[in-house]
């Protein structure tokens, strides 16, 4: 019975022994951990989000005028629209609230009849910031029509190549076509320009326009101007101070036109006789003519030769008589030559 006892005395130590063991291990087990425990200091804060931005704008012309009226829309990264709005009295818009990022900003219309819109552009907006732009709208080209007509007839006339352009700018070089019109849009930088046309080709047929002709035009307005020209002569024109470097001759013994009452004077005969003329049988005579008798005083020579300084007289005296005059004495003054030599023969 002793034995019993120490039997079941070993037994409840050693179960003892056993379950000592096991709840001294357990918690052991339990209290590590495969991830660290985070301190206070390292707990997650909450993210606040990023503080948004703004586009302003203010809308201006070439001339530094600010312009109402101007429209825009705003689009976002994603293609999505933004905002939309007009410029104010002062040409002023604000686009705000916008989250930081990359808009594209365009103009939908300027508000003015004179003015056209600008490209798309892109514009950044920083956290916080504001994007301040100054948009310029340049002035609308005008619409130029250009004619070139007979300014005689008004007949439109093609083939006719001019420059247009502005102080010593040309800005354009048209050329009319077959109906005698051309056109062309003209920049312009202010609300009134001045401009020239200058031809530099001559319809076919017509003479060159060479003067600058001067005209104005408005932003976004039509004009017209037209060229006239002058039909080239077809043959070659006298000019009147052109006179004959050659002097006419006037028939001898006839009265001057230029010195009325004056004759032209005839010419001299030559003193030495030709050959076979009337001198040489006067001058010879035959040997069977018998001497003649000295000439009673006051009388003419008893040949034609010496009688040639009385008909030079007779020439000058008888002034606007004329030739036939000149001719008649002459036959007479022979016959009474012929009378005397047959006397005194």
């Amino acid at each position: 019975m002793h034995a019993r006892i120490i039997r079941r005395a070993i037994r409840s130590a050693a179960l003892a022994a056993a379950v000592t063991g096991t709840l001294t291990w357990a918690p052991s087990a339990t209290a590590q951990s495969t991830e660290p425990t985070p301190s206070s200091s390292q707990a997650p804060t909450e993210n606040s989000a990023p503080e948004a931005g703004s586009i302003a704008i203010t809308k201006k012309d070439p001339a530094g005028d600010l312009l109402a009226g101007a429209e825009f829309l705003l689009l976002d990264a994603a293609g999505q629209e933004a905002g939309r709005g007009k410029t104010d009295a002062q040409g002023e818009l604000t686009f705000p609230d916008l989250a930081p990022g990359v808009y594209r900003l365009t103009e939908t219309t300027s508000g003015s009849p004179a003015h056209d819109v600008v490209a798309d552009q892109d514009v950044i907006v920083a956290p916080g910031g504001t994007a301040r732009l100054t948009i310029t709208d340049p002035f609308k080209a005008a619409q130029l029509v250009l004619k070139t007509a007979d300014d005689k007839t008004g007949k439109l006339l093609p083939g006719s190549t001019v420059n247009v352009g502005s102080g010593d700018t040309t800005l354009l070089t048209l050329t009319t076509g077959p109906k005698g019109i051309t056109s062309g849009e003209l920049p312009i930088s202010s609300r009134t320009g001045h401009f020239w046309v200058q031809q530099i080709k001559a319809p076919s047929g017509y003479d060159l326009y060479k003067p600058k002709k001067p005209f104005t035009a408005a932003p976004g307005a039509p004009v017209t101007v037209t060229v006239t020209n002058t039909k080239t002569a077809t043959g070659p024109q006298p000019d009147p101070s052109d006179k004959p470097t050659s002097t006419p001759s006037t028939p001898e013994g006839v009265p001057n036109e230029e010195s009325p009452g004056a004759v032209n004077p005839v010419p001299a005969k030559s003193s030495t006789p030709e050959p076979g003329s009337s001198t040489d049988t006067a001058a010879a005579p035959e040997a069977d003519t018998p001497p003649k008798s000295p000439a009673p005083e006051g009388s003419l020579a008893s040949t034609g030769a010496d009688a040639t300084p009385w008909i030079i007289g007779g020439a000058g005296m008888l002034g606007t008589g004329g030739i036939a005059a000149v001719l008649a004495s002459r036959r007479r003054l022979s016959a009474g030559i012929a009378s005397r030599h047959d006397e005194t023969g």
